[in-house]
């Protein structure tokens, strides 16, 4: 496996500039004579289906839901980052640049990071055109607010529903090119295999969620974007469909796997209440702006929190981080809420959470102030819980969230197979170690609305044009590898159900590669997930059959992935022997029991080669550079 981040030379602020204009153009005419697949229809699919069939291509747009709108992008809450510096508060492409190079702690490809900081400015303007409501100051100009990780208010928000608003834009757009027929849906398909031919994509099979048929689809090029996988912990915030299958049946076929134990865990989610729980509920980091986080300093203190005096609370973010307070990194808020609970300061009924409190914001701003901010979230938390926010505080732990790890790109987000395209969090690219808040819809429309569409068209321009439509026989056998793994699933006939296996997988994972890892860990789960995949291939029940409507196949080929990429994700944290950003070995941790890296021997990017489920995957590395944003020890003290 060769890789080659393709980056352009010239000073950072013109790579993206100069690249652009060195790229080759296609012929307005001849994009009519191009067929490119868009798998996934969230932020980064919707957008990127919708510009390039506003440019002329034909384009086929694959999703699994029945609506576009139904994609993940639609849960994100609190906003878009975006440097504008509308507050005058010193702000710049150049500031956001080094806080998101910095946030990933330093596990982030410099040219990538500056090109999404400069396109960030077109994002807003796209989005305003398309009219999306973002708040507004009083006298008419869009709002901000600050995240973690920055000292500066670059965030845009649509109250607690800026994903939802966003991906109306990008549907209305996207449903624009269906009616002008440049773009064909093909909703309730999902992807379980990538065509290669001669070492290029050159399609890929789906299953009919509805009849069960298998189907080929060839093209000139393949864009996934298809989301991230922290729903291998089984409970995380994702929705419940989301999976890993798009970019590890893509990984089986040579894409090359980036940085995978990369999973980032979210500071602000509603603590389990139960064993019965299938899911977390994110609430967002937004409210970190104005609530205060603390638990009391005595453990054990069962007392209701209103009656806890200040000087018998810790705000413990306010007191270890002075300069960021409740507005730290999401790693480094989480392992310290964590910390606090594994001290015995635990809150609430199962003691598994910290105090998220808008006392003083209420007594500041009033509260209708507070609700004007916050109160579809309010809302939302008190209909979840059962618990009013406005007079009692939020309980909060971390969760599993966004996954910074993801199919390999070069600079033109084109993976180690050509053709092969990534977009959005099925990447690695853009976020390091940690991804700071409100950076995952700016990646999502960057990649989507304004590099793909160029990039692609790049690599079209000099390929060799694709004729054959799906008739060539390594669609044929992509479709008998497809049914036979179907086949195979529905014949174990065994007598545990998916979610049981799936629930297992997950405690393994989130004891020994979630928030704390250790080499003993790590080992720990290299031995017991191969057996528990093993046990998975004889003992897991699916019932109906292939030729229908089957959810509990579909859960079935998407948890059989999960077992296969667990252990990649393993493999891949016990070979990085350092703390960094999300990936946090016990082993490696300062004094004052922060993050440690070892820059002289993993400053790069592991990439893994798929060489079979009973076999090691291969590890390659892409070393990593730092000219412009010098190597440093975090500190947001």
């Amino acid at each position: 496996m060769e890789l080659n981040a393709n980056i352009p030379d010239g000073p950072i602020e013109e790579k993206w500039d100069r690249h652009r204009f060195e790229m080759k153009l296609v012929n307005p005419a001849n994009k009519r004579k191009y067929e490119v697949i868009v798998v996934g229809t969230g932020l980064a699919g919707a957008s990127a289906a919708a510009t390039m069939g506003e440019l002329g291509y034909n384009v086929r747009a694959f999703t699994f839901h029945d609506s576009a709108r139904r994609a993940h992008s639609i849960a994100a809450q609190g906003g878009i980052n975006a440097a504008k510096n509308y507050q005058g508060d010193g702000d710049s492409i150049y500031r956001l640049f080094h806080d998101t190079v910095k946030g990933g702690d330093f596990r982030s490809r410099e040219a990538n990071v500056h090109r999404l900081a400069q396109l960030s400015l077109n994002i807003i303007d796209q989005a305003v055109a398309q009219g999306v409501p973002f708040a507004r100051e009083y006298g008419g100009l869009l709002a901000n607010r600050s995240f973690g990780g920055a000292q500066v208010s670059r965030t845009f928000y649509a109250r607690g529903q800026t994903g939802q608003q966003l991906l109306l834009g990008a549907y209305q757009a996207l449903a624009r090119q269906v009616q002008e027929g440049t773009v064909t849906m093909h909703p309730r398909q999902e992807l379980l295999d990538v065509v290669v031919v001669d070492g290029r994509a050159r399609g890929i099979v789906t299953r009919d969620l509805i009849n069960g048929k298998v189907e080929s689809h060839g093209a000139d090029a393949v864009i996934l974007a298809t989301g991230g996988y922290s729903n291998a912990f089984f409970l995380s915030t994702n929705a419940k469909h989301c999976n890993v299958t798009a970019t590890w049946r893509a990984h089986r076929r040579g894409a090359g796997f980036a940085n995978p134990c990369f999973t980032q865990i979210h500071p602000t989610c509603i603590p389990q209440s139960g064993e019965y729980q299938s899911k977390l509920t994110l609430m967002s980091e937004s409210l970190r702006n104005d609530g205060r986080i603390w638990v009391p300093k005595k453990g054990g203190d069962d007392r209701d929190p209103g009656r806890i005096p200040d000087d018998e609370r810790d705000y413990y973010l306010e007191r270890l981080y002075p300069s960021f307070g409740n507005l730290t990194p999401r790693d480094i808020a989480s392992r310290r809420a964590k910390e606090m609970v594994d001290a015995g300061h635990g809150v609430g009924a199962r003691k598994n959470g910290v105090y998220l409190d808008f006392r003083d914001a209420i007594a500041r701003m009033g509260r209708q102030g507070v609700a004007d901010r916050y109160g579809n979230l309010f809302a939302m938390y008190e209909k979840i819980t059962g618990e009013d926010p406005y007079e009692v505080p939020m309980r909060i732990y971390p969760a599993p969230h966004y996954t910074m790890g993801g199919l390999w790109v070069d600079y033109n987000l084109m993976s180690t197979v050509p053709g092969l395209f990534v977009i959005g969090e099925a990447n690695f690219s853009d976020h390091g170690a940690n991804r700071l808040g409100a950076s995952a819809l700016m990646q999502g429309l960057a990649d989507g609305y304004f590099i793909i569409p160029m990039t692609a068209g790049d690599y079209l321009s000099r390929a060799p044009k694709w004729e054959k439509g799906n008739d060539h026989a390594a669609f044929r056998d992509a479709e008998r590898d497809v049914k036979e793994r179907t086949d195979q699933l529905l014949s174990v006939n065994g007598n545990r159900t998916v979610d049981s296996f799936h629930i297992e997988l997950g405690r393994l994972l989130w004891d020994h590669c979630g928030m704390e890892r250790t080499e003993e860990g790590l080992k720990t789960a290299l031995e017991k997930i191969p057996e528990l995949r093993e046990r998975f291939w004889k003992e897991v029940n699916v019932p109906g059959s292939g030729d229908s409507l089957n959810q509990s196949l579909e859960k079935a080929g998407r948890v059989a992935d999960f077992m296969e990429f667990a252990e990649l994700m393993c493999h891949d944290a016990l070979q990085r022997d350092e703390s960094c950003g999300a990936h946090y070995r016990r082993e490696h941790t300062t004094e004052e029991g922060e993050a440690k890296r070892r820059d002289e021997e993993y400053a790069h990017v592991s990439v893994w080669e798929y060489r079979g489920a009973d076999q090691a995957p291969v590890e390659h590395r892409e070393e990593l550079d730092f000219e412009y944003v010098p190597l440093t020890q975090r500190s947001y003290k």
